[in-house]
């Protein structure tokens, strides 16, 4: 016997309001990187600060060397691939030919703190007005697991494989430290991509970086603490679990450097 099947009767409802997608200023390509990184939160967050500050028209991006060496597929704006540790140099080279232009980079650890510790210490110095928005997970990812300037003690990888040894390879380098002297900064910040509040506190950080370049404060810098569950072998909860209860110790978060502030509100029938 056949049961007859009813038809579905139309929704009388209000049509679904979409709340939440993918930011006009990415693409559709799926992103490339292992499960459990925090590297497509954190190009999400770039991609909702371009839409939202107006900028995609007029940024280019800088893509590294490392795990990110693709980051010009996942972006509508123009970008450029750096040589490995060069992005602030290219940055600088572009922001100053076009002083029009939003100029960001993305970079890892290894790029941004070994290969490119120079570029990155004189563009601060300098107080060139680039924005870096910098990925510390601890470890060369892309590359095999090799130990990174922002390794742990202890931590071992394929280049230390009884643990960091301070004797031999020093004490990881905290870059928000060593760049928040230099009076070029403008704004430096450092957050751990661990939960839901933790990435809006990235968002926060993340507008006061942008409004540093835009309203001409300075250089800018944003690190956000991120997992690597293939290179630490870990679970990727293991891995956020790490960051909270061993990583978090070693490089604090919050901000370094403020001189950019909150926006000024602008007061009912004043002119901005």
């Amino acid at each position: 016997m056949v049961q007859e099947v009813m038809p579905i009767a139309a929704s009388a409802e209000a049509p679904v309001e979409c709340v939440f997608g993918r930011p006009a200023s990415m693409t559709d390509k799926p992103l490339h990187y292992c499960p459990g990184c925090t590297h497509g939160i954190i190009h999400q967050l770039v991609g909702q600060m371009l839409d939202e500050f107006g900028l995609l028209g007029r940024t280019v991006a800088i893509c590294p060397v490392g795990c990110a060496v693709f980051a010009y597929e996942y972006f509508e704006c123009d970008s450029i691939e750096a040589s490995h540790g060069r992005a602030p140099a290219v940055a600088t080279a572009v922001k100053r030919c076009d002083p029009s232009r939003f100029v960001f980079t993305y970079q890892g650890d290894g790029d941004l703190a070994a290969i490119g510790t120079a570029e990155t210490v004189h563009v601060a110095a300098r107080g060139e007005l680039v924005t870096i928005f910098f990925v510390n997970n601890g470890i060369y990812g892309m590359t095999g697991g090799q130990m990174a300037p922002t390794s742990l003690l202890g931590q071992k990888t394929t280049t230390s494989p009884f643990g960091r040894d301070p004797m031999l390879a020093g004490r990881p380098i905290g870059v928000c430290e060593l760049l928040s002297s230099l009076p070029g900064v403008a704004y430096l910040a450092r957050v751990p991509m661990t939960g839901p509040k933790n990435v809006n506190i990235a968002r926060r950080y993340m507008r006061k970086a942008v409004r540093a370049q835009l309203e001409g404060k300075g250089f800018a810098l944003v690190e956000f603490l991120s997992t690597c569950p293939v290179q630490w072998h870990m679970t990727p909860v293991a891995a956020m679990k790490h960051i909270e209860e061993d990583v978090l110790g070693v490089f604090p978060p919050g901000e370094f450097v403020d001189r950019v502030g909150e926006p000024q509100k602008v007061a009912a029938g004043a002119k901005p």
